[in-house]
Formats: C-alpha cells, structure tokens, sequence
C-alpha cells in the first residue's frame, strides 16, 4: 500500500529552555534525521515535516501548523491536503531516537492483519478491513498517537470532526480502531528534557549503568532525589542532569580509579559554575573530564 508520512516538528521544546529540539544529536545524527531517515526506509512518499524549516540530510516538503505552534491536531491539519493519493499515513514525533525501530514493527503488525483478513472467511475479512492503523503502545500501557500508522482516510474524517485545532491526540484518533502494538523495550522513549536526551545518547553507545552502584539504581530512580535538590538549592532541570553526571562517574571510574569519580564530578559542576551553568556550558565541562578520563594513563601532570 502507498504511504506518506507526518513528521511533526513544531513544539516549543519549553522543558528545553526552548532549544531547537528536532536538531539536538543523538549518535551523531540529528532527532529530526531520525525520524526522516525511519520514514524513508519505510518507504515513504511524500514526506512531510511540520514546524520551522531546518537543513536535513532527506528530501522533505516544510509546511507551517496554523497558528504556529498550534499543536499536533493543527500540525496534521496542516500536513493531510498534501500526501496524495498515499493509502497510509506515517505520523512521527521529531523526538525519536528509536523511530527507526519503531516504524518497522508498526507497518509489519498492519501487514499481519491485512493478511489475515485476506485469508479470512468474508464476515472476518471485512472485519479486518476496518482497522483504522496501528499505534505503539509503552510500557505502561499508554499509547502513542505520534508513533503510529493510520489509514489516510481515517486520519482525515478523524482531523475533520474535531472542532478546535487545539484538541489533544486522544480526543482525535482515540476512537479510531487500531492495533495496538507493544513496545519490546523503550522505543517510544522520546526527549522532552536534557536528562532524556543524555540517556538516549547513552543508550545508543550501549553503555551500561554504574557497576560499583550497591543497590544497581538505574537513571530514573534518581528522579525523587534530583528533585529534592533542585528544590532545595533553586536549580532548574537541566541544570542537573543525571544522565550525564553519572555517564562522566562511570568514565572517570573505569578510565582512572573509583575515588576520583565523585571528585571529578565536583570538578565539573566547579568549572560549570565558573562558565555561566548554562545546559551547553554544563555539558561541555562534563565532556572535557570525560575525554581527560578516557586518554589517562597515570601520567603526573605538568
């Protein structure tokens, strides 16, 4: 079947201190690119992208949400008079890492149902042609309409009946019929902060947690404890990224010694704080530790 794909690219990033989100790298390779390159590979024509227009390394048709910044339901108003004639609608997040995972297992589970139906007595196999696409769905059990695959049709009668372009993704494709697909293991992780966004980065070097943690916490188990700090001395989210932190403990520890981590760590926050504690100053100390960690051989210093 023919397929365009929506790729939406136009939030305000606001957890981000309104960076550009779509153009924040994950392995080398912006979010953006992550989600175009999943719908090329998918075979998608057009491809479609919704938001402020950005250099990309795919072929792609900028439109603009009316108004901008409009929100999800506007941006697939804005993006549905241009797919043609395609039978199938890709609709992507631009904050994906995994999108091109997660593409993949939507279009296969969709395939699976076409065929059963096609195999089936007549009574069933009309069934099957109601499927209205297929979304994947968390880990806890939350579905996600920006990862999905709709029927070009269902997609536009759904846009249509709402009034307000401001409506949320439930109230629009809730109650369409769609499969739902489960998520084998994060790909619905999207970036919606700096701690996300470390920890995509660090998922995607496949570098495992601290090993010389007693208690083997992962990142998010820290979230209670981040925000007590944050409120106890006033910091803002990304001005404490945990992610990021622990990622420079686990170098430094295996790349020197364990006592130094901890240590290396203060040094970092020290020379932040020198800069100015912007998220890009924060991160750029951190990198310097880690890069010095990684090269060291117990030299004295000059």
């Amino acid at each position: 079947m023919s397929i365009a794909a929506i790729v939406l690219a136009g939030g305000r990033a606001s957890r981000l201190g309104g960076a550009a989100k779509p153009l924040l790298e994950v392995a080398g390779r912006s979010l953006l690119d992550a989600a175009l390159d999943a719908a090329r590979a998918a075979g998608c024509a057009p491809i479609l992208a919704v938001g402020p227009e950005a250099e990309t390394g795919t072929d792609v048709v900028w439109l603009r949400e009316e108004p901008p910044f409009g929100g999800p339901a506007a941006a697939l108003a804005a993006a549905l008079p241009h797919v043609g004639g395609a039978e199938l609608v890709l609709v992507l997040a631009s904050d994906l890492p995994q999108a091109g995972e997660a593409v993949p297992l939507l279009l296969d589970a969709l395939g699976n149902e076409e065929a059963r139906g096609a195999a089936a007595p007549p009574d069933d196999a009309a069934t099957a042609r109601t499927i209205d696409g297929a979304v994947l769905v968390d880990g806890a059990g939350r579905e996600q309409w920006l990862t999905a695959v709709y029927r070009a049709g269902a997609l536009r009668a759904a846009v249509d009946g709402v009034e307000t372009r401001d409506a949320p993704l439930r109230e629009l494709v809730g109650g369409l019929r769609l499969i739902r697909v489960p998520d084998p293991g994060g790909l619905a992780d999207d970036v919606d902060t700096w701690e996300d966004l470390e920890r995509a980065r660090r998922r995607a070097r496949k570098e495992p947690d601290m090993a010389d943690s007693p208690r083997h916490l992962p990142p998010e188990a820290l979230d209670a404890w981040a925000a007590a700090l944050r409120e106890r001395f006033g910091l803002e989210p990304e001005q404490l990224p945990i992610s990021l932190i622990l990622d420079l403990a686990g170098d430094v520890a295996r790349g020197v010694a364990r006592p130094a981590a901890p240590f290396s760590a203060f040094v970092a926050g020290l020379v932040a704080g020198r800069e100015g504690s912007t998220p890009a100053e924060i991160e750029e100390a951190v990198q310097a530790v880690v890069e010095l960690a990684r090269g060291w051989e117990g030299a004295e210093p000059a």
